[in-house]
């Protein structure tokens, strides 16, 4: 457990931290170390926003709560940042200035003296992440990247202590659905969210995006499970989607049926949509995605892969 040692050192000497905590598996380790070591002076910060799906929240809270560590919310509107709904390539540094910005002036309302830490872990600084930029303006440190954690140390130890997220899928907040230069609004948000628990319940895919391009719905989930696509392996799930599946619209978007057997343009990727208009699963999830406002659905035939939205862009 060398590593663990490691992680819980970094926070000797420090009289209280707040872990921006989003649910997943990188600050629910941090957030371990943290309360190892520092015990009630160290505090777990979840922001409350649009871009958070329920989902995301409800294992926030879990992973707290499994942790026994206090657990903060934070709670405002990030659509009310002109800024950030505008969506161009600095859209994350916008939305993490203001999240850095309200930890900070957390920690000074709080008596004692405390440290903001988050998740990131060294494999996130090879990606485009202006977010992590506008969190070090904020003085927000990474434990995890001065110690030498790689995603793969992170899950590795997180197993070893017993945490239940040690497996769970990497998420981002919903706004990484849109493209650069897409407005984002309320309703596409909760489309996008509708949207990917419809065909999370629906394929039994555990890596799911559902890509708002332009009103359509592209449709990636982990490589493992395109195979569920096929028409030789096709399951329709008889999952709860709960108002989604019922036809329940954010009011955006036609509802043509007809439209939504597959998109097969290729919404928004680099090279073309599998056609899968003989699909039965296929065929569901996006009558179901067409009732909650999208104009009609692909399914990416490469699969879900990090950062791929900026291919949109690209190309």
């Amino acid at each position: 457990m060398k590593r663990l040692c490691d992680l819980t050192r970094w926070f000797e000497g420090r009289r209280g931290a707040l872990v921006a905590l989003s649910g997943g598996v990188d600050s629910a380790l941090v957030a371990y170390a943290a309360l190892s070591r520092l015990g009630d002076s160290a505090v777990a910060v979840t922001a409350d926003y649009r871009t958070l799906s329920q989902e995301e929240l409800g294992a926030a809270k879990a992973v707290c709560s499994e942790i026994g560590i206090r657990h903060v919310m934070l709670r405002y509107d990030e659509l009310e940042n002109p800024d950030f709904v505008r969506n161009d390539r600095l859209r994350c540094y916008y939305c993490r200035s203001e999240l850095g910005g309200r930890i900070a002036r957390l920690a000074e309302e709080m008596e004692g003296h405390w440290d903001v830490v988050d998740g990131t872990n060294l494999d996130d600084l090879g990606d485009y992440r202006p977010g992590i930029e506008a969190m070090r303006k904020n003085r927000v440190q990474s434990p995890l990247v001065e110690t030498g954690f790689t995603k793969d140390d992170v899950r590795a130890v997180a197993r070893d202590v017993g945490l239940s997220v040690h497996d769970r899928p990497s998420n981002s907040c919903l706004a990484s659905r849109i493209p650069w230069g897409e407005r984002i609004t309320a309703e596409r948000l909760a489309r996008v969210e509708l949207g990917e628990r419809i065909v999370r319940q629906m394929s039994g895919a555990r890596q799911v995006r559902v890509r708002d391009v332009g009103g359509s719905a592209r449709i990636e989930v982990e490589p493992e499970a395109l195979h569920v696509f096929d028409d030789g392996d096709n399951r329709v799930r008889d999952g709860n989607c709960g108002d989604a599946c019922q036809g329940k619209s954010d009011g955006g978007g036609r509802r043509d049926a007809r439209r939504g057997v597959v998109d097969d343009r290729g919404v928004g990727s680099a090279g073309p949509a599998r056609d899968l208009r003989g699909s039965r699963l296929m065929q569901a999830i996006t009558e179901r995605l067409v009732l909650i406002g999208f104009d009609g659905a692909a399914l990416d035939p490469e699969g879900y892969r990090p950062g791929k939205i900026n291919d949109v862009v690209t190309h």
